[in-house]
C-alpha cells in the first residue's frame, strides 16, 4: 500500500521531467513538514496544472504571468507512486492553495478510499513559480508541428493536415 503524505506548510513544490522528449516521465517533487515526495505524472497532468494555476492566481487577482524567473526543473529520484488524479483549489479561510493528488489506480484498488494522496498547502508565491518552472518543462520536450500542432519527432511526423484530415483554424 503506498503512502500519503500531508504537506503543511510546503517548503518547495517542484516539477521536472526524466529521460528523452517523447519518452519522457514528468515528476512532481513536493518537500515540507519533515518529508520528501517525488510523484510520477503525466505531461498532461502537468499542462492542466498550469492552466489551472493561472485560472486562479486570476481569480484571487494575484500576478499570473508566466513571463518571469523559474527555478531550474527537479531532478529525479525514486518516485513514491503514479498520480492519477491531480487538483488545484484555494482556500479562502487559510488564504492559501492547496494542491490535491490522488493515486492512480490499479485493477487491484478500485476503491478511491484505499488509494494514496498527497495534500500541498501553497502560498501564492510558490504556486506562480510552480507554473512557471512547469511551462519551462513542458515547452523543453518535441516541437510542435506548425500545421497540426501535434508533436513531431526527430525523424518527422506524418502530417493529418498535410492531406486535409484536420485544419487548423
Amino acid at each position: 500500500m503506498a503512502r500519503s503524505f500531508e504537506f503543511d506548510p510546503v517548503n518547495s513544490v517542484s516539477v521536472g521531467a526524466e529521460g528523452q522528449p517523447g519518452q519522457r516521465q514528468f515528476f512532481l517533487q513536493i518537500e515540507g513538514s519533515g518529508q520528501r515526495a517525488i510523484l510520477d505524472c503525466e505531461k498532461v497532468h502537468v499542462q492542466g496544472l498550469i492552466a489551472r494555476i493561472v485560472q486562479l492566481l486570476e481569480t484571487q487577482g494575484l500576478e499570473s504571468s508566466l513571463e518571469g524567473a523559474a527555478p531550474p526543473p527537479a531532478e529525479y529520484g525514486q518516485a513514491e507512486w503514479s498520480v492519477g488524479e491531480l487538483g488545484l483549489g484555494f482556500h479562502d479561510g487559510r488564504e492559501l492553495f492547496v494542491l490535491m493528488a490522488r493515486e492512480q489506480a490499479t485493477e487491484a484498488e478500485q476503491d478511491p478510499e484505499s488509494l494514496a494522496t498527497a495534500r500541498c498547502w501553497l502560498r501564492a508565491e510558490q504556486i506562480l513559480l510552480l507554473a512557471r518552472q512547469a511551462m519551462v518543462v513542458v515547452t523543453s520536450g518535441r516541437p510542435t508541428c506548425s500545421r497540426c500542432g501535434l508533436p513531431m519527432d526527430p525523424s518527422g511526423h506524418p502530417c493529418p493536415a498535410a492531406n486535409g484530415a484536420r485544419l487548423i483554424v
